[in-house]
């Protein structure tokens, strides 16, 4: 995209928040602890129901899980009070053999039993939870799979506006960590509310199966616990907002820092940016240390209250086993299960946030999902068999919004093999014009022909492996410097890529690199120069041999030299074949068979380089602007 219409790039997600709020903390990732604030759903319940449909065609699996973690919690259930049975046994046969009971002993052999019971159900029970587990990493596996298709196939049908709209940081965000906290979260929230609910129901139970009164004792702590939980959460929510408010701009001013290293060196602003950095590094330990203070405080109090009703329970307990209303082993299991009924509330309380994150992940994705896509192709819709070249624009008018027209009435003819230079100040429509030509936009009025055959009647695939670009802007993959130049002709042969490298002066410096043709460009190919890349990018358009051309400034980022070489092959590349170049220096466009200078959407002035020069217009105050003063007017190229 050219610089009229270039994006405010970042790596932050959405609303430009830093990426760092993609993370844990703000429910991004794995639902944050306790205390943790989570981003809120806009609309839950349609966005839920919404992304239960994608776990649909897991029914049959999530019945599995169900099933197989009802029976890998029977160990956590029934254990407690299978090992009341052994502590039973071991303290009767204990008390006869104090009392010196004839025959009396420890029954070794029961005990025993107990024993080979309990590791039974304990690989029982792992053998259950590991099938759970792996079931469900394939479900949420699937499910993902699915929605990054869908998300994937639907940015394809996207018109380039949603592009301009958003910040590829946002979109890259959706696609990339949302998705994968939506994996995260299902894989978690499921399984961790099946064994919630197992868990506590069969606590219960079992506890009501020893004493109803020591029940009634277990839980009234529990609305207590939760009334403290939320009290706590809630003031603790201000410290952890604060916190990262300050590592966000801790984070963005090291990015920030390092990434002009050089530039603060310098200018000797070390001093400055050591104390700039204490500032907020200081700001961020004052918060980060009450919110975990605050949220810490939870587990202790939470414990205090726990174990008051432990000793009301012990109390009662021994008063039921000295009047023989219960078993010494039945209240040793009773506390066990009293101290683990607090775990599936604690850890309900916890899936709450694990899938509020993932509805917002979801609902995030389905706003992409919702959007409007490109209009389809119509139904008698053609491919060009040859394209000569003949490009008309009839009365066109485009608007990004209705209040806002870029192009009012524009008509121009273009004829096989002219060069056509447009040219005019920032924001004059040149960029879109050639984006209404290779239908990036749609037309509010008028048409566009190419070769007679308006471009809507042609499907976009076609229309568009008609044009050559080279932007400003240079875009590589990571890969090799071969499969670069080769992508818009995949079956090219490797003599006419090196043919197409030299043409675009890049074969030289190509080969000084150790791995030649061979070298992978890393991660946007920062392991060559700028200059380099735009060689890369014209070699890339050279192979491609397309009908019609699209030049973006394309040599911007070239030295004098080296521009002037790769003018005489673009000049041999433009022969025969309709060229459109878009300019801002105009010296580069000099010798074009037709200049159209533009202003505020409009074609204002059209002809060729001495005839504008002889207007004594808008195109000679621009030209004599980029002159005046150097003495280069006359003398240009």
């Amino acid at each position: 995209m050219s610089a009229e219409r270039k994006q405010n790039r970042t790596t932050a997600g959405s609303d430009n928040e830093p990426a760092f709020r993609q993370g844990g903390f703000w429910g991004k990732g794995p639902a944050g602890g306790l205390g943790m604030p989570v981003e809120k759903v806009r609309n839950f319940q349609s966005t839920f129901q919404r992304l239960l449909t994608y776990l649909k065609p897991c029914r049959f699996q999530l019945l599995l899980v169900l099933i197989m973690t009802i029976l890998g919690n029977l160990f956590d259930i029934l254990c407690p009070r299978i090992l009341g049975k052994a502590t039973t046994k071991l303290f009767e046969g204990s008390m006869l053999l104090f009392k010196q009971v004839p025959g009396a002993g420890i029954d070794f052999t029961y005990i025993r039993q107990i024993l080979f019971y309990l590791l039974g159900l304990y690989i029982f029970s792992s053998f259950f939870n590991y099938l759970t587990q792996f079931i469900m990493a394939r479900v949420a596996q699937k499910t993902v799979f699915d929605m990054r298709n869908d998300l994937n196939n639907k940015l394809a049908r996207l018109p380039l506006g949603f592009f301009d709209a958003r910040t590829h940081g946002d979109i890259l965000s959706r696609l990339t960590n949302d998705i994968d906290n939506i994996s995260s979260s299902l894989q978690q929230s499921i399984t961790q509310l099946i064994t919630a609910v197992v868990s506590f129901t069969g606590t219960i139970i079992m506890m009501l199966s020893i004493s109803p009164l020591l029940t009634l004792i277990a839980v009234v702590s529990l609305p207590l616990s939760l009334l403290l939980t939320a009290f706590v959460t809630k003031h603790s929510q201000k410290y952890f907002a604060a916190q990262q408010k300050e590592l966000g701009l801790l984070n963005g001013y090291v990015e920030e820092t390092f990434s002009g290293h050089h530039i603060v060196k310098v200018f000797g602003r070390q001093k400055q940016s050591r104390a700039q950095f204490g500032t907020i590094n200081d700001r961020l330990y004052n918060a980060g240390w009450k919110a975990q203070f605050v949220s810490g405080i939870i587990m202790p109090l939470l414990n205090l209250i726990s174990n008051l009703g432990y000793v009301v329970i012990c109390v009662v307990g021994g008063i039921f086993v000295t009047k023989k209303l219960l078993e010494i082993g039945d209240i040793q299991a009773f506390i066990q299960y009293a101290r683990q009924v607090t775990h599936p509330v604690v850890q309900a309380a916890h899936i709450t946030n694990i899938i509020q994150a993932s509805v917002a992940s979801a609902e995030r994705v389905f706003e992409i999902l919702d959007e409007a896509e490109e209009s389809p192709d119509s139904s008698g819709a053609r491919i060009l068999a040859q394209t000569a070249g003949e490009v008309s624009f009839q009365n066109v008018r485009f608007a990004y919004r209705e209040d806002d027209t870029i192009i009012t009435n524009l008509s121009i003819d273009v004829h096989q093999g002219q060069t056509v230079a447009i040219v005019g100040p920032t924001g004059a429509g040149k960029t879109t014009l050639v984006n209404l030509l290779m239908r990036f936009y749609e037309l509010n009025n008028g048409k566009i022909t190419i070769d007679g055959v308006d471009i809507r009647d042609l499907k976009r695939g076609a229309l568009r492996s008609i044009f050559g670009v080279v932007l400003q802007d240079t875009w590589l993959f990571s890969g090799t410097i071969r499969e670069n130049i080769a992508y818009g002709r995949e079956e090219a042969s490797e003599a006419e890529i090196i043919r197409a490298a030299r043409a675009a002066h890049a074969d030289h410096f190509i080969r000084t690199l150790p791995e030649g043709y061979d070298t992978v460009l890393n991660e946007e190919a920062s392991n060559i120069s700028q200059g380099q890349k735009q060689l890369l990018t014209i070699a890339r358009a050279l192979l491609a041999d397309p009908a019609i051309l699209i030049l973006d400034e394309a040599t911007s980022s070239i030295d004098t030299r080296t521009e002037a070489s790769i003018q005489k092959a673009m000049h041999e590349l433009m022969k025969g074949r309709t060229s459109f170049v878009i300019a801002h220096r105009l010296s580069t466009i000099r010798n074009a068979d037709l200049i159209l200078v533009m202003n505020q959407g409009k074609v204002i002035e059209k002809g060729s380089h001495s005839e504008l020069l002889a207007l004594g217009g808008f195109y000679t105050d621009l030209y004599n602007s980029q002159f005046a003063g150097a003495g280069l007017a006359d003398k240009a190229i």
